[in-house]
């Protein structure tokens, strides 16, 4: 043994762990999937599994620990440490991306590298990739609505983590974007060229990198290979086709063990890369392995797993388990609450988080989570109209977001001629238009309205008002389409309905929203239901100020700690709260329509998945809410309640009347 090497402490493992918990702690199998249900205690047990290694004599430089957090990461290391105290830097243990840093730093000239190669962050990615679409795009005949320099970005990570090449993530993910292949691959081509004279690597090349080293150099595989005794993976459901070769790799030698820990009921992750077939098929690719089942839940009260259970039943493609109850009953069935429309149903939501509130709950300790990010407007207006504090997890509350302030920016202005911050924004969405141009045509553009009484601005065209404004040539055209289209929407003959303007200002920036933002169709979800929601508020102008005053709401009840958690589902898995409610379960929502009508059934079941994961968040008290109709007039939507939700068992619920 080393002199420098502490002897571990020994836990009473047969004290500390229950009896599945122990079973897979001990085992002296060389592959061991442990298949742990949510709230089963999965950290524990690795952690445990770590502790007794140590303590029968596996020196800490020869166990690998892979996880996906940094903070899993730390929080399993620290906990070792407690538990033998180890030092654990001695371990190797930390994400896929820090532990192929590690290795690369070693090895890199191997690849071409130089020694002290560099790590591109995202801010360096951006910035490189928008002097390559500057070089590339700046001067061809598609110039006008290049994709952002953010959507290429994404397309070339998603590739990578799927194994493909750029051109089938392209045609299946991205089809909108085919008619800039061309110039795409010379900036991608340019890319990996800056890099390479650079000296650099970004995210993804920190694990084709190691792949790649490992594939071609058979002494540092072995070398690797004989070095770990043990490699532990976290959260084995999550990998991608990258991640399960390295692990694969690493684990391929003669006196290697390797033990993974996951739970395919919550693989929710298929859309960036996460393969759920890898936990399937972990006892085929490896027929010796053992399979340890953690069943016994510690987080939920027996009237919650009842219904997890009842959720996840459904789903052909599972490695089947039944989660019990290490607590008590409580006398609360899960309640189904049926809303009339979608503002009863967030104005039922803050209802019962008031009340709940009032009885002594903390706000930090109820959870309103949704499968996607507009159904929480209205949830988030109800909260701030009744001074509810409130945190979102899940991004930007919804009118701060980039395309939802788009289309605002337009109304604004639309209101008041006079609004320089809408102005300037609306002009940023020109291509070719910086800060610098932006500044000199909303100076010119103020020059101009500040001359107009309301009658002018009312009674002419803003072609005609604009005419003295000059703008540059490339800018000119859609200059002109600007003005043209606001003049659309100040039509003589008859006043727009406010959803109405909102259809007509989505429309007019569909190029914009397609070129800039990854997530397209969501976004188009998003201002859909913004036509909705200013449908039920009355007149324009008292919506665009219900939105402001609404931001300074916010912004106070930021300041209180004590805040209600609004989140989406994919945000929330890993997390836990007293009270959850989970809104939007109607079907076209969640399960979302597009995997409904495109008949997926692998979807389908990554959406029931999803459910689960919604509903193994709660501890004490659950709430599942659909409003029957989304919206009140325009393009109000029919919504029958969730499947999720009709094929539960009825005695399992407490379904509300209004």
């Amino acid at each position: 043994m080393h002199p420098l090497v502490a002897v571990p402490h020994v836990p009473d493992f047969a004290e500390e762990l229950n009896p599945e918990q122990y079973a897979a702690v001990m085992t002296d199998a060389r592959h061991a999937l442990v298949v742990a249900g949510a709230g089963s205690g999965k950290t524990r047990t690795l952690t445990f599994r770590v502790a007794r290694l140590l303590a029968s004599g596996v020196p800490a430089w020869r166990i690998l620990l892979l996880t996906f957090t940094n903070k899993a990461a730390r929080e399993m290391l620290a906990r070792v440490e407690e538990l033998t105290g180890v030092d654990s830097s001695q371990l190797w243990g930390g994400t896929f991306h820090s532990v192929a840093n590690r290795i690369l730093r070693r090895h890199a000239e191997r690849l071409g590298y130089r020694p002290g190669f560099t790590i591109l962050d995202s801010d360096d990615q951006r910035t490189l990739f928008k002097a390559l679409v500057k070089q590339f795009a700046g001067k061809t005949t598609k110039k006008d609505r290049f994709p952002k320099p953010e959507l290429l970005l994404s397309l070339h990570s998603l590739a990578h983590n799927t194994g493909q090449d750029w051109h089938e993530t392209l045609e299946t993910e991205y089809p909108y974007l085919e008619q800039h292949m061309d110039v795409i691959g010379k900036i991608y081509a340019a890319y990996a060229q800056r890099k390479t004279e650079s000296n650099a690597m970004d995210f993804d090349d920190l694990l084709l990198n190691m792949v790649r080293l490992l594939r071609e150099h058979a002494d540092v595989r072995q070398d690797l290979q004989g070095r770990f005794l043990h490699v532990l993976v976290d959260e084995y459901q999550d990998t991608n086709v990258l991640q399960e070769e390295l692990i694969s790799l690493l684990a391929a030698g003669e006196r290697t063990s390797l033990m993974v820990v996951g739970d395919d009921a919550q693989s929710i992750y298929s859309w960036r890369g996460a393969n759920v077939d890898h936990i399937f098929n972990f006892c085929k690719t490896y027929p010796d392995a053992e399979m340890h089942k953690i069943e016994t839940n510690y987080r939920s009260v027996p009237a919650i797993l009842e219904v997890s259970n009842a959720a996840i039943a459904h789903n052909t493609k599972q490695i089947v388990k039944i989660l019990r109850p290490a607590r008590p009953g409580n006398k609360c069935r899960p309640a189904v609450l049926p809303a009339p429309d979608n503002r009863t149903e967030a104005q039922m939501v803050a209802r019962e988080i008031d009340s709940l509130m009032e009885s002594g709950i903390a706000g930090r300790d109820i959870a309103v989570l949704y499968r996607a990010h507009f159904h929480s407007l209205d949830v988030q207006m109800e909260l701030s109209r009744r001074h509810i504090p409130y945190r979102i997890t899940s991004g930007l509350r919804f009118f701060e977001q980039a395309h939802v302030k788009d289309v605002l920016a337009v109304l604004r202005l639309l209101i008041n001629p006079r609004d320089e911050v809408a102005l300037r924004r609306m002009l940023m969405t020109f291509p070719r238009v910086g800060e610098a141009t932006a500044a000199k045509m909303v100076t010119a553009w103020m020059s101009v309205v500040n001359t107009l009484t309301p009658e002018a601005w009312s009674s002419s065209t803003c072609a005609e008002l604009m005419r003295p404004v000059k703008v540059a040539p490339a800018v000119r055209p859609h200059w002109v389409a600007f003005l043209d289209f606001l003049d659309t929407l100040r039509p003589k003959d008859a006043e727009l309905t406010p959803p109405e303007l909102v259809k007509r200002v989505q429309n007019h920036l569909d190029a914009h929203l397609r070129a800039a933002y990854e997530n397209y169709e969501e976004r188009l979800e998003d201002i859909a239901q913004l036509a909705r929601t200013v449908g039920d508020s009355g007149s324009l102008d008292d919506f665009l100020a219900q939105v402001a005053l609404l931001s300074e709401v916010d912004q106070e009840v930021q300041q209180d700690d004590d805040c209600v958690t609004l989140s989406t589902i994919h945000q929330a898995k890993g997390l836990e709260w007293k009270v959850v409610f989970i809104i939007f379960l109607a079907e076209g929502m969640f399960p979302h329509y597009r995997v409904i009508t495109e008949g997926d059934s692998d979807a389908l079941e990554e959406e029931t998945r999803l459910f689960y994961v919604a509903v193994t968040r709660a501890e004490d008290r659950l709430y599942m809410s659909f409003p029957r109709y989304n919206g009140h007039s325009y393009d109000s939507q029919y919504c029958p309640p969730s499947r999720f939700l009709t094929t539960l068992p009825p005695e399992l619920l407490d379904i509300w009347e209004l």
